[in-house]
């Protein structure tokens, strides 16, 4: 019946296609055809029995209680216009440099995905604020454009970051799941500070390309990135300090708790949820109407990802009763070129689904599907997670679909054309294929930091 699993994985792609809810496309259709499975004697009705125990285990799961901790501290810290006093002193830092301002740009977002991980959020709030002014200041808007939606995607893989949260407690089972199906019942573990280390250096990496890039343009096209010649907007290094100092020690306080080991990743939102409450006190940005809207905020994005797990694990179960992840194992370990040619097809397939499923679809619903064939065949279970996470960051930015080009369009001037916004970022598309390339060509950009830090 792995044709019926199939034919379950269209249906529900083109539910949500046609704009219904994610959660209930996934749950709704799972169930619909798993009723006419037990109707037609096609699907046994006691691996139902297993979805009590999928949705205990998942309101028991403390990996994922850190997801709404960190939804928090990143609507706290943009609440609280960290970005806004970030970007006013880092363009007069180095506004007087052609380039300065895509620079700062870049910098903002680098910081911004780094405390809040939440790539809507980051593009919505850089387009605001700094595209505007880069127009102002005489940039090309295919340049400002690109730079915003390319800084904007670095929640993807920046830690600490939600994606990595859920992609990581995803390759956790699907690694124990590969271990379990080659013969070894004492499996190794991969955890999210696995994660977490093996994004440092890609991130990092792909920042140092962003502003080469851009230093380059500077060199070759300066008319599109001119510098800002007024000794009016000197900044002192007081003023700096003051702008770059709380972001950068709340990431370091929460980052570094977690790769020192001192603290689980839930722990280590915590500090951060309370970091970002103790900026924006200082900050004097808070009060109670605005902690009531910062709450309210939370509880829906925390509720849309938890329903949608849930959804997933329904259509996982039902998926499976059908035998799809065998069929799956079949498709892929027939494709030539062995393990190389399987992951290209899969990589291929998510920057596809990346034009109409969001990050977190495709981790709680391909991610299972897909990663314990790849692991079983061998494959680092960090690599391959950040691997896919800068895919799908790559999916993101790609016209026409990309997800970070819809959510800048909406907030850019009635000036700025569509046109404009994809030419703008098909460089940047450009770098992170580069960047793909180099960390299939040298994974140990991604396995050396976690070997180090945690002996593996």
């Amino acid at each position: 019946m792995e044709w019926v699993a199939l034919l379950l994985f269209l249906t529900v792609i083109v539910f949500l296609l046609a704009g219904f809810p994610v959660a209930f496309t996934l749950g709704g259709t799972a169930l619909l055809f798993a009723a006419g499975g037990v109707v037609t004697g096609s699907f046994n009705e006691a691996l139902l029995s297993g979805l009590p125990n999928r949705v205990f285990g998942i309101m028991t799961n403390e990996t994922l209680v850190a997801v709404p901790l960190f939804v928090f501290m990143g609507v706290t810290l943009e609440r609280a216009r960290i970005a806004e006093e970030l970007l006013d002193t880092l363009s007069r830092l180095f506004g007087s440099l052609r380039g300065g301002l895509g620079i700062s740009v870049t910098i903002v977002g680098m910081l911004l995905a780094a405390s809040t991980g939440i790539v809507g959020a980051t593009v919505v709030t850089m387009g605001l604020l700094s595209l505007p002014t880069m127009l102002k200041r005489g940039y090309s808007p295919d340049i400002a454009t690109g730079t915003i939606c390319a800084s904007g995607t670095l929640g993807q893989i920046i830690p600490p970051s939600i994606i990595l949260v859920m992609l990581g407690d995803v390759m956790t089972s699907a690694y124990q799941q590969a271990q379990l199906a080659t013969g070894i019942f004492s499996p190794k573990t991969v955890s999210v500070g696995d994660l977490f280390a093996g994004a440092l250096i890609p991130g990092l990496m792909l920042v140092a390309l962003y502003v080469a890039y851009l230093v380059v343009m500077a060199v070759v096209k300066p008319s599109a990135m001119p510098a800002q010649a007024s000794d009016g907007d000197k900044v002192s290094a007081w003023q700096v300090l003051r702008a770059l100092l709380p972001p950068l020690l709340l990431i370091f306080a929460v980052l570094g708790s977690i790769l020192a080991g001192l603290a689980t990743p839930t722990e280590a939102a915590g500090v951060g949820g309370m970091g970002a409450l103790t900026l924006a006190l200082l900050k004097r940005q808070l009060d109670a109407g605005r902690l009531r809207e910062i709450m309210r905020t939370t509880l829906k994005i925390s509720s849309m990802v938890f329903m949608i797990l849930i959804g997933a694990s329904v259509f996982s179960l039902v998926f499976r009763g059908y035998g799809g992840d065998d069929a799956v194992h079949a498709v892929l370990g027939e494709i030539p070129g062995g393990v190389f040619g399987a992951m290209i097809v899969v990589m291929l397939v998510m920057f596809l689904l990346g034009f109409v499923l969001d990050f977190i679809e495709i981790t709680f619903v391909v991610v299972p599907i897909v990663g314990p064939v790849l692991l079983a065949m061998g494959l680092d279970p960090v690599w391959l997670g950040i691997m896919i996470a800068i895919n799908l960051q790559t999916s993101f930015l790609t016209p026409p679909f990309g997800f970070a080009l819809f959510y800048l369009r909406g907030v850019a001037p009635e000036g700025v054309t569509t046109r404009q916004i994809y030419r703008g970022v098909i460089p940047f598309v450009g770098i992170q294929l580069f960047a793909l390339l180099l960390l299939a060509v040298f994974p140990g950009l991604v396995t050396w930091l976690p070997g180090v830090i945690y002996g593996g």
